[in-house]
């Protein structure tokens, strides 16, 4: 009896650690927030607004350096443009708008739900270097010899230009209007112009080629950025494993560091 009692224990600690063996067969998760490592593969495409590409593209490498299998493919262009792709059947997995109202041009519709605003952005007078129209003032681009870009209205840093603007009873009459605030910041830099509304993320990245300065009223005026996984995403997995890696703590360093504020 004893002899059997002593088996059957033996028996029993075999298949509890042959189950314990059984029991953990996924990997860690990964520092981005989703799915593991072993889980996520295949292609994402990303709808992003021009002024996250810096800081898209640095989250894109260090997102990918982490999931080998997955490849990020970044369309960048104005939130209203590429909100008409969207809605337009474009196949896209993430959507990054620079505004909740280009947002809810995807969102009223049914193509996605429940956003995360993931960080923030204000507005800069932007000039050449060598600031050749002397410009010190928002009130300076009311100037009719003065050459001023603005972003259309329909695309989110021309919504907030103008909103600054009017909030400052300053009325501008641009020598052209932009689809997105990357082709703004690109004439003031090549001379083309002589100042323009950017964010001021695109001002840091020009560095040296540009002049700018914070007007009175933009901290008024702040655009919230929010990202989202379309509804009929061909690869929800990894998209939303991106997404969390955005709004997570590496993702909100690298945005950080291109002077995007917290959300």
């Amino acid at each position: 009896m004893r002899r059997m009692t002593a088996l059957a224990a033996a028996g029993a600690a075999s298949l509890a650690l042959l189950l314990a063996g059984c029991g953990d067969t996924t990997s860690s998760a990964d520092p981005s927030g989703g799915a593991s490592t072993d889980t996520l593969g295949g292609a994402v495409a990303v709808s992003a607004a021009a002024s996250l590409q810096g800081a898209f593209d640095k989250a894109i490498a260090e997102f990918e350096s982490a999931h080998p299998d997955v490849k990020i493919t970044a369309n960048y262009d104005g939130s209203s443009t590429l909100a008409t792709q969207i809605n337009g059947g474009a196949s896209v997995d993430v959507f990054a708008s620079a505004d909740e109202k280009n947002m809810a041009k995807v969102t009223d519709p049914g193509l996605a739900t429940d956003p995360v605003v993931f960080a923030k952005n204000t507005l800069v007078v932007v000039t050449p270097a060598s600031n050749p129209g002397n410009v010190t003032t928002l009130s300076d681009l009311a100037d009719k010899d003065l050459k001023v870009v603005l972003c259309a209205p329909e695309v989110p840093c021309g919504a907030a230009s103008q909103t600054l603007l009017k909030n400052e009873g300053v009325s501008v009459t641009p020598a052209s209007q932009e689809q997105n605030v990357t082709a703004v910041l690109t004439k003031v830099q090549n001379d083309e112009a002589d100042a323009g509304l950017v964010y001021k993320t695109d001002a840091k990245s020009a560095g040296d080629k540009v002049t700018s300065f914070t007007p009175d009223g933009a901290d008024q005026v702040v655009n919230s950025y929010p990202i989202v996984v379309l509804k009929d995403a061909p690869n929800k997995a990894a998209a939303q494993a991106f997404v969390d890696f955005v709004t997570g703590t590496d993702g909100q360093a690298i945005l950080a560091s291109f002077g995007f504020d917290k959300p």
